[in-house]
C-alpha cells in the first residue's frame, strides 16, 4: 500500500509484519510512529525494541528472532523494529520464513528500510509481509495530501498554492509540512495559503530553480533566463551543474521529437508523465525538432568538453547560452 493508504489501514487493525520502504524520510518516520501509536505502547523500554541491520548477521539475526517471540510485559503488544536491513535469501529462509508463516500475535514486527540496497525489492514479495511504500509521491498525490495537513493545523490551501508548494519543496514531504507549520504561525488558525503567500515566504528548491531555468531556455526567453541564473550562481549553484541541467533538458525534447507512441506510450518509456510529454512535445513543436537536436549536440560537445577540461566550466556554461539564444 502507499503511504498515504496506512491510515485506513490501521483502523482496521495491524498486521503482524510491514515493510516500511522509501526514500522519502518523513513519510517513513510517520509510518513508524503511526504504527507504534496503535499498538498502544506504555511501557517503550520492556516492548519496543530497535535492531540496526549491520549488526543483524549469525548470532545478531538469532537475537532478533527470539525478540519477535517474547512477550509484551505491561502492555497488550510489543513492537520490533529492524533499521536499513536487506537479508539475504539464505538468511529470510533460515531465520524469518518461519516467523512470517505464524508470527506472535502480540507482536508487531517492523523493517523500516530506505530500500537502497540492491536486494530492496525482494522483501517486499515475501509472504506474510504488508509493505508500506514511502517512496516520494507525484505532485497530484502530495497537493491532496497536504490539503489534510494544512487542516490538521488550522489552515486552508487551495488548489494552485499547494501545487506551487509541492514545486517549490521539491517535493520533499518533511520541508512541505515544515512550511505548513511556519505558515500557521504567520498566519494563526483559519488562516489561509495562497499562491502569493508561498511565492513570498517560501524559498524555491534548486530543483524547481532549474525547472524554471530549462523552461526559460525552451522559450528562448533571455530576460527570465539571465535573472534566474544570475540568482542560482550568486547562491553557490556550480556552472558543471547548471550546463548538466541543460544538457538533460534538451536530450529529453530530443528523445520525444523521436518517439512515435502515444503521450502514455512515451511515458512510460522515459519515466515521466504523460502531461510532462505532452508539454515537450509543445515545445519541440515551437522549436523544431533539428533546432532541438542542434542544441543538445552543441550543448552536449560543451558539457564533455569542461569534464575533460578542454573548457573551463564558466566558459562552457556561457557558451551554451550563447548557442541557445544567440546562435
Amino acid at each position: 500500500m502507499k503511504f498515504v493508504q496506512l491510515a485506513k489501514s490501521l483502523k482496521e487493525g495491524l498486521a503482524p509484519v510491514y515493510l516500511i520502504e522509501g526514500e522519502e524520510t518523513y513519510f517513513r518516520d510517520h509510518a513508524v510512529e503511526s504504527i507504534r501509536a496503535a499498538c498502544g505502547i506504555s511501557n517503550p523500554v520492556l516492548n519496543d525494541a530497535r535492531y540496526e541491520g549491520e549488526t543483524l548477521k549469525g548470532e545478531g539475526l538469532s537475537a532478533l528472532v527470539r525478540a519477535l517471540g517474547t512477550l509484551p510485559f505491561l502492555d497488550e503488544r510489543r513492537l520490533v523494529r529492524a533499521c536499513e536491513f536487506y537479508p539475504t535469501e539464505k538468511e529470510w529462509e533460515t531465520y524469518l520464513k518461519a516467523y512470517c508463516a505464524k508470527p506472535c500475535p502480540s507482536t508487531v514486527f517492523l523493517i523500516v528500510n530506505s530500500g537502497k540496497k540492491p536486494n530492496a525489492a525482494q522483501l517486499a514479495r515475501k509472504a506474510g509481509v504488508t509493505y508500506v511504500d514511502c517512496s516520494r509521491e507525484d505532485e497530484e498525490t502530495l497537493a491532496r495530501w497536504l490539503f489534510g495537513v494544512a487542516r490538521r493545523q488550522g489552515l486552508s490551501v487551495d488548489a494552485d498554492a499547494a501545487q506551487l508548494l509541492v514545486r517549490y519543496c521539491a517535493r520533499d514531504a518533511s520541508r512541505m509540512k515544515a512550511e505548513l507549520e511556519k505558515f500557521a504561525l504567520l498566519f494563526g488558525r483559519e488562516g489561509s495559503v495562497t499562491c502569493a503567500a508561498v511565492e513570498e515566504y517560501v524559498a524555491k528548491d534548486v530543483e524547481y530553480k532549474i525547472y524554471e531555468l530549462t523552461q526559460a531556455a525552451s522559450r528562448r526567453n533571455f530576460a527570465a533566463f539571465s535573472v534566474i541564473l544570475s540568482d542560482m550562481l550568486d547562491k553557490g549553484s556550480d556552472e558543471q551543474a547548471v550546463l548538466a541541467a541543460l544538457v538533460s533538458h534538451f536530450r529529453t525534447l530530443c528523445e520525444i521529437s523521436l518517439a512515435r507512441g502515444t503521450d502514455a506510450e512515451t511515458a512510460k518509456l522515459l519515466g515521466v508523465k504523460p502531461y510532462a510529454v505532452q508539454k515537450n512535445r509543445e515545445t519541440v513543436s515551437r522549436l523544431g525538432a533539428a533546432r532541438v537536436r542542434a542544441y543538445y549536440d552543441g550543448l552536449y560537445s560543451l558539457s564533455a568538453g569542461a569534464k575533460c577540461g578542454v573548457y573551463g566550466k564558466k566558459g562552457a556554461l556561457f557558451a551554451a547560452v550563447a548557442q541557445i539564444f544567440f546562435a
